[in-house]
């Protein structure tokens, strides 16, 4: 019985820590559902934020670009550029909107932790927050990459794309399997460790002396905010070109 009962009673331990929270958290209850209410809202205004500058940005094009118009094209330049690199001259149209939206919205929630002052508005529970400083988002954003990178696959080569799991010989085949496991994995736990990590570079200095705001870590902050939007996006670029072509 010893022997039956060591197993049920480290599930039960594991099942415990599992439900261990870091900080406090204002839930929403939909449904037989309940959400980070706090992700929600600041996911909400992010994307607030990019629809309104977006339509501002397109409501009147000219022919010959100017101001706004022109910026934004910049933009729109470097994700063809970024997508066209990793993924190749033939497949990479369609998924310049995907890398580049993928970017916007994890570039836009990095800054808007670093710039905008969140603690001011006060919740019921916990604060609000940067939604990539939430191990949530982080984890939805990678795994609607991996949804990517399996549907660009098996749209390319349909159900031979399965044939790489065994390539180039059987034996890897745990490996390769893992290998689709980890993807996902280290692009959500990448970008929430190094949001998380500048949000509390600035906030230690800041909580001894708060009228003395450390600039220069701030901006530090801003740097490394949109270095991760930039690696995020490429990678999810490189793992779509991968499943499509096998040679990345």
């Amino acid at each position: 019985m010893d022997i039956v009962r060591s197993p049920i009673s480290t599930l039960n331990h594991i099942y415990d820590i599992s439900g261990v929270e870091v900080g406090q958290h204002f839930y929403w209850q939909i449904g037989g559902f309940q959400v980070h209410g706090q992700v929600l809202i600041t996911s909400w205004i992010v994307i607030a934020v990019l629809l309104g500058s977006a339509t501002i940005a397109v409501r009147d094009p000219q022919t010959i670009p100017t101001g706004g118009q022109n910026f934004v094209e910049y933009i729109l330049e470097f994700f063809r550029d970024l997508t066209r690199t990793q993924i190749g001259e033939e497949e990479y149209g369609p998924w310049v909107p995907f890398i580049g939206t993928m970017f916007l919205f994890i570039f836009v929630s990095n800054w808007s932790g670093a710039l905008l002052p969140w603690g001011i508005l006060k919740l019921p529970q916990g604060e609000l927050a940067a939604p990539t400083n939430d191990i949530n988002t982080t984890v939805a954003l990678a795994l609607l990459t991996s949804v990517a990178y399996f549907y660009a696959g098996l749209t390319k080569k349909g159900l031979g794309y399965f044939g790489k799991y065994i390539q180039p010989t059987p034996i890897l085949l745990p490996i390769n399997i893992l290998e689709d496991f980890t993807k996902p994995l280290s692009l959500s736990f990448r970008l929430f460790g190094n949001i998380l990590a500048d949000e509390l570079v600035v906030a230690v200095p800041v909580s001894p002396v708060p009228l003395v705001v450390p600039i220069p870590v701030m901006f530090l902050g801003l740097f490394t905010s949109g270095i991760q939007a930039l690696i995020f996006a490429t990678l999810a670029a490189a793992y779509i070109g991968e499943s499509m072509e096998g040679h990345h």
